[in-house]
């Protein structure tokens, strides 16, 4: 039976909005990943069969198929073509996906899985044009009906269906906030960061904020839970991995780190929106044939802080075990990079602490979710 190994992962620090990333064009920080993964590797850049981008904001800098400008930005072989994919928050999730799917069929041997996001230059938001039809058409306005649509909504509906009050949710990221601080104070990020524009670690975590802090900041919505407090990040970043076939790592003398053990993807209520990892959580441990109690590390993306409460509450999953280091709310959210940001963290975590399995999962626009379990080796 074919298996998908990952060889190498990398990922700039994650910046802020008005962060020492702020000016630099999303294909060069595309491509500071794609020549680090490479050199890191040891790989022959011109073996690599595909090279798959996650991008959110499709506009402006990051049009054209950055993946593969990102490629030729970083002056690797022209022969290696690039695509680039739009899952929303799980793009480079899914990216990773495309890239173990093309090795365990047999039809590709080496390829990168990658994303990039720069919220400073194209906001979230920015492929609505004004002047161009809005996404929804009639269908889905017979289906759902013209209801407002949006990621704010679906995080205060999943707190009040779940219970969570605005307490719950500046405490848990209060926690991520100082999981984050320590892990950066004890250098757990500096094997998987390539530093660039001067910038070494990640910029986002506050470890010396309080909820007294958080609790004078306005709800997002009038009346409320949300505040920004208990919501990821505006956010600049990049990141890359490298799958290979058995035969791959034979013939380029690569180290396999971790098998991609299973994925799963499914779909969920567009309105709740953020729901979809629970469902996706499910499908991957049974089709896995594996326990919550199996798994020694989970990443799941704090989009907003009721995501992962919510999860783990219908799961059964640890919070102790969840985002260890610290996640979205602390660390940031880039869009297009975080499924591959989160990947990195968590292979690195689990090679870290000497686990064995990880599951990582993250809400996606329009009611999705990927789920990956991955087998450190």
């Amino acid at each position: 039976m074919a298996e998908a190994y990952i060889v190498g992962a990398v990922r700039t620090p994650v910046g802020t909005r008005k962060g020492a990333l702020k000016d630099v064009h999303p294909a060069d920080l595309g491509a500071h990943v794609l020549k680090e993964l490479v050199d890191r590797t040891g790989a022959d850049p011109s073996a690599v069969e595909d090279v798959i981008m996650g991008c959110v904001m499709q506009v402006g800098p990051q049009t054209l198929d950055i993946a593969r400008t990102a490629w030729l930005s970083a002056g690797l072989p022209e022969s290696v073509p690039g695509v680039t994919i739009d899952r929303q928050c799980g793009s480079s999730q899914q990216a990773i996906h495309f890239a173990a799917q093309g090795v365990l069929s047999g039809t590709q041997d080496l390829v990168v899985a990658a994303g990039v996001e720069q919220m400073a230059k194209v906001p979230m938001g920015a492929s609505i044009v004004q002047g161009l039809d809005f996404p929804y058409g009639e269908g889905w306005a017979e289906r759902y009906g013209m209801q407002e649509i949006s990621q704010f909504r679906g995080a205060e509906m999943m707190a009040d269906k779940w219970g969570l009050t605005r307490e719950d949710l500046e405490e848990f990221a209060l926690e991520s906030h100082r999981r984050a601080g320590r892990a950066i104070e004890a250098g757990y990020f500096d094997r998987e960061i390539a530093p660039v524009a001067g910038l070494t670690k990640d910029e986002g975590a506050r470890p010396d904020t309080s909820l007294e802090k958080m609790a004078a900041l306005k709800p997002l919505r009038e009346g409320g839970a949300i505040t920004a407090a208990a919501a990821s990040q505006i956010s600049i970043g990049a990141s890359a991995l490298m799958i290979a076939s058995e035969d791959a790592v034979r013939r380029h003398n690569l180290t396999p780190r971790a098998r991609v053990h299973t994925l799963a993807v499914c779909g969920s209520d567009p309105v709740y929106m953020l729901t979809g990892p629970i469902p996706a959580t499910e499908r991957a441990l049974d089709r896995a044939g594996l326990k919550i109690g199996d798994i020694d590390v989970f990443e799941v993306n704090e989009a907003f802080a009721p995501v992962p409460l919510a999860w783990a509450a219908d799961t059964g999953a640890p919070l102790a075990r969840t985002n260890p280091n610290g996640g979205a709310i602390a660390l940031g959210h880039p869009l297009g990079a975080t499924g591959g940001v989160l990947m990195t963290k968590l292979l690195h975590e689990l090679e870290r602490t000497g686990g064995r399995y990880g599951l990582q999962t993250m809400c996606e626009g329009g009611g999705q979710a990927n789920a990956t379990i991955i087998e450190r080796l």
